[in-house]
């Protein structure tokens, strides 16, 4: 324990940097520098989808007005069809009514009843205005 212990060269104290303290100023003028360019590159953002948007719309409203048309000239054949049907539908069911089977053979086949006396108007040009059958 008595033994010779080396040789420690004598401490000395180390030395601590000095802190500069930075103005403020710089970092206020900093963070406001920040704060511009953030929000001019939110507004850019906004800018740009504002336009894509604006564009899809304009490439659209064409598309649009065209398919309402087309909807409007279906919407009138329907109509007529309709129209149409519907005669269809009274000429079918008159065809098949068994109180006219006699009206509509005649009608077809050009047969009359004896008792019925057939009336043809003509004009003096030959043409013929109105047949009619009467019956007596």
């Amino acid at each position: 324990m008595n033994a010779i212990q080396p040789s420690r060269p004598p401490l000395q104290p180390i030395q601590k940097r000095r802190v500069i303290p930075r103005p403020k100023r710089h970092l206020r003028q900093r963070s406001y520098q920040v704060m511009a360019l953030e929000s001019t590159a939110k507004i850019t953002v906004n800018l740009l989808i504002t336009a894509a948007a604006a564009s899809a719309l304009a490439q659209l409203l064409p598309y649009q007005w065209l398919q309402q048309q087309k909807l409007r000239e279906i919407h009138t054949e329907v109509n007529l069809m309709e129209g149409h049907v519907n005669s269809l539908q009274a000429e079918f069911s008159r065809n098949f009514d068994p109180q006219q089977a006699k009206s509509i053979r005649q009608q077809q086949g050009y047969r009359f009843d004896p008792s019925q006396r057939r009336v043809v108007l003509m004009n003096q040009d030959g043409r013929v205005i109105e047949q009619t059958d009467l019956l007596p």
